[in-house]
């Protein structure tokens, strides 16, 4: 049961919870197809790229890959799945100019602007994501939410990744919040939703990818229902 009486602060994931990670690196990669004239069909390529992408970002989290490992792979792996062949210079390319262009896109999940002004007004707000330092900064920048928070804590900033105690444990000093009065919100049960518990602090899972269901929070499938939750008592 969430303790909303108690909560001053709410700490934030940015991709697949706020940020449309899905919508824009779609985005993304088309742009790239069509300025490098490579005859990828995009829809067979996204359908193999998500389960890859979220297999190697666990890894990476798990610090089992580096960042280049990371970017390098889950492309290689993506060609080779829909059996399209290209060398690795224009992998290489694909993957520098898709963290070039990918924060130039900025949809964000329905109901973000919304439910941030409503809850700016009543919380500190805060975001703390694993991506990667300066991409998440110009995402940030570039859909307007940047005057919603006042502090962000990106993995590579701080030296640890979700669900690692120490960046949660970072967020929770820089900002003088003790963890009973922190929420934390995101759309992994593992990084943000545990991570969060185990050092104190509530949690909302925003289940976007459609994970199990679990006890461990209150889990919620729209940005309106975070919303209505703060709302229905007022």
């Amino acid at each position: 049961m969430l303790q909303k009486n108690n909560i001053t602060a709410i700490f934030f994931d940015l991709d697949h919870t706020l940020w449309d990670f899905e919508k824009n690196s779609a985005l993304t990669f088309q742009k790239i197809f069509e300025m490098q004239v490579l005859d990828i069909p995009l829809e067979s390529f996204l359908r193999a790229y998500e389960p890859i992408n979220h297999y190697y970002w666990k890894l990476y989290r798990e610090n089992r890959i580096t960042q280049e490992e990371l970017r390098h792979k889950r492309l290689s792996d993506t060609l080779a799945a829909i059996h399209f062949t290209l060398n690795e210079a224009t992998i290489s390319k694909i993957s520098t100019d898709y963290i070039k262009h990918l924060s130039s896109f900025s949809h964000l999940f329905e109901g973000t602007h919304s439910l941030l002004a409503y809850l700016k007004n009543k919380f500190k707000l805060h975001i703390i994501t694993n991506g990667f330092e300066s991409v998440q900064h110009h995402k940030i920048a570039n859909s307007g939410l940047a005057p919603y928070f006042d502090q962000v804590f990106t993995a590579e900033k701080v030296g640890f990744k979700k669900p690692d105690s120490r960046i949660f444990k970072t967020a929770l000093e820089s900002t003088k919040t003790p963890p009973e009065q922190a929420l934390m919100i995101g759309d992994s049960l593992e990084a943000d939703i545990l991570g969060a518990l185990d050092n104190g602090m509530q949690a909302i899972h925003f289940n976007s990818h459609k994970e199990d269901q679990h006890d461990h929070c209150v889990i919620v499938n729209s940005l309106k229902e975070i919303h209505e939750l703060f709302s229905e008592t007022e």
